[in-house]
Formats: structure tokens, C-alpha cells, sequence
């Protein structure tokens, strides 16, 4: 078994609050990152997925097929959009880093269930939202 891992880049804002708290209870969690504005990031996203060489092409997964399948349904609705209001799949959601992560590890799976895609499997999804604040989701 090998995995096989691609780097996407996109630009999004954000704001973190609950709009079921107080503007000070939000701003004693979350910081300057609740500001009423938002604020934003250069993100990275890492997808890694796993499987066997195909004997017939040499490769474990065709790059431009991951490449336009991320792409599809995952970074053209993120980059350069605020991620509380432009992205459905976010919609009532707190775009957090780990939020961001597990949405889109569900996103991606379904599409990959969607287009029969059973020759790998998803085994992580990471999100530099700084180079400092990184999270990951693996496979259980």
C-alpha cells in the first residue's frame, strides 16, 4: 500500500464567533479572530489517499484526476471567498481550522463515493491555516 499526497493553496477570510454568545463572550474565545469584519489567510491543504499500483499505468492515482477533483468541489468555492457567508457546505457552521478540515473530508469522500472512486481511499486531510496553526484529520 503507498499514499500518494497533493498540496492545494487557496486565500479565504473568516470569522470565528457564536452568534448565540455575547460580542465579549466571543471575544474572550476567540480573540481578534471574532472581529465583526473577519479577517484572512493564505491556507494550504494537503490531501493524501492510499491504495495499490495499478499495473496498467504504473501509478497509484491519476494527479489531474485528484488535482480536478479537489479543485471541483473543494478550493473553487473556498479561494477568495469568506468562508461564513460564500460556502454552502459551511453555512451554520464555525469556519474554524478543524471545522474547515472535517468539512471538507466530508465533501471529499462523498464525491469520491459519488464517482466511484475505489481505487484509494482518503487517509488525510491537513490545513495550514498559518505556518504555525495546522490541523489534520486521518482516517480512523
Amino acid at each position: 500500500m503507498l499514499t500518494l499526497k497533493r498540496m492545494f493553496s487557496f486565500c479565504a477570510s473568516h470569522r470565528l464567533y457564536n452568534p448565540n454568545f455575547s460580542d465579549e463572550k466571543n471575544h474572550s474565545i476567540f480573540g481578534k479572530c471574532s472581529g465583526m469584519n473577519g479577517h484572512g489567510h493564505n491556507y494550504k491543504l494537503e490531501v493524501v489517499v492510499s491504495g495499490n499500483i495499478d499495473p496498467e499505468t504504473g501509478m497509484l492515482f491519476n494527479l489531474q484526476t485528484l488535482k480536478q477533483l479537489v479543485n471541483e468541489n473543494i478550493i473553487n468555492d473556498v479561494d477568495h471567498k469568506h468562508l461564513n457567508h460564500d460556502v454552502l457546505w459551511l453555512q451554520g457552521k464555525i469556519p474554524t481550522t478543524e471545522i474547515l478540515v472535517e468539512s471538507i473530508w466530508e465533501r471529499l469522500e462523498y464525491k469520491m463515493k459519488e464517482e466511484k472512486i475505489t481505487l484509494i481511499q482518503l487517509e488525510s486531510i491537513t490545513v495550514w491555516e498559518t505556518e504555525n496553526n495546522i490541523v489534520t484529520k486521518t482516517k480512523k
